[in-house]
């Protein structure tokens, strides 16, 4: 990393989320947002709902995302990048207020020349990355549209395999495996979990050149896991068995998507002996709705119908040490922007992702425009 506390050529940071239902009112209105075009009736998303009525329809994300934004405007502060009051940081969300647009207008309002944009989504994929830029084009040419000047945004890097990102999760699996009894401890099996996604757009996932199976969503996933698992082995003398799963499936039934999904793979492991399962939700920034309901209740519902101690560990949320990662991703574009030599922090095999994606990385359903990458009609 390099040591100066410059963000220049940035003179903000967005957090760029996915967004959540605020009350019960809010929660057809947002799927509805979610799923624009694809003609879903509101009858079924009323169903799909129930996930956010049993939690007075409000989504956790929302709380999280407050977090983050006051770890990190402490964390600039504290460390002078910026100056003395850090470096400012907005949010803006995809699918509910504050939308994306509202927070670039009022970015653009307040001078805001040169954007970083995080957003809290970790890995490759199309819905984790090329959708995040295909909003931030329809964002920008909407100001354009207006008569406003927009300004430029530059995505930051992936940053699944950051030490900042990383460690957290370590620690959150070795409490929850502190957490079970005894005679189950050492025999526990480790699930790391994330979102399932199609398979053609796992397959496409990341840079052409690395398009096959899985593509970079499931080599990302599975690198992180076995780096989680070694220091977990080598914090406990433990070398706990683990397998990557997948949660929060909802495409059509005639769709192949990524598998196996938790609950089954609960009962497999149940059949199989194991006495005891961590799963470990590292496709996830934060305890969103997918993690409180897919994991909390219904894989938490599943194994107790088993008899099958589970645990869930922690996600990596406002952690002061994300926070610190976040300021390091900024610095490093930064300075690399500014033509700098940068030391980029990645552990596990992969090394760390690009700054800027290229053309054909995770490729769209159908052609859109999509900023903060090689082929941006916003450079």
């Amino acid at each position: 990393m390099p040591d100066q506390r410059d963000p220049a050529p940035y003179d903000a940071l967005l957090l760029l989320s996915f967004g959540g239902p605020e009350g019960p009112d809010d929660v057809v209105p947002f799927l509805e947002n979610v799923t624009r075009g694809r003609g879903i009736p509101k009858e079924r998303l009323k169903e799909v709902g129930q996930h956010y009525f049993l939690f007075g329809g409000v989504s956790p994300i929302n709380e999280q995302n407050r977090s983050l934004l006051d770890a990190l405007r402490k964390d600039f502060a504290e460390q002078g990048v910026g100056g003395p009051d850090g470096l400012p940081v907005y949010w803006g969300n995809r699918n509910w207020a504050p939308y994306l647009v509202d927070t670039l207008r009022e970015m653009a309002a307040d001078g805001r020349r040169r954007i970083a944009v995080l957003a809290t989504s970790a890995y490759a994929s199309y819905s984790g990355c090329r959708q995040y830029r295909e909003n931030l084009a329809e964002a920008l040419a909407t100001l354009e549209a207006e008569g406003i000047e927009p300004p430029r945004v530059d995505k930051l890097r992936h940053y699944f395999n950051h030490p900042g990102f990383v460690r957290p999760m370590v620690d959150g699996v070795l409490e929850s495996l502190a957490e079970l009894d005894d005679d189950v401890r050492a025999g526990a099996h480790l699930a790391f979990t994330t979102h399932s996604i199609p398979t053609a757009a796992a397959d496409t996932s990341g840079p052409v050149e690395g398009h096959g199976d899985g593509g970079a969503y499931v080599a990302e996933h599975l690198d992180v896991a076995r780096v989680i698992a070694e220091a977990v082995r080598e914090e406990t003398g433990v070398a706990h068995p683990w397998q990557l799963v997948y949660q929060s499936r909802s495409g059509a039934p005639h769709i192949p998507w990524l598998e196996p999904d938790i609950c089954d793979h609960l009962e497999e492991r149940h059949g199989a002996g194991v006495p005891a399962v961590v799963m470990v939700p590292i496709g996830f920034v934060s305890d969103h709705m997918e993690v409180l309901y897919d994991l909390d209740t219904e894989a938490t519902a599943k194994a107790a119908e088993l008899g099958l101690p589970v645990r869930r560990s922690a996600t990596v949320g406002a952690d002061p040490r994300f926070a610190a990662a976040v300021r390091e991703l900024v610095l490093e574009r930064a300075a690399a922007e500014r033509g700098l030599a940068v030391e980029r922090c990645a552990l596990g095999a992969l090394g760390p992702s690009h700054d800027l994606c290229p053309v054909g990385c995770c490729p769209a359903r159908s052609p859109r425009p999509a900023a903060a990458g090689a082929d941006s009609p916003y450079a």
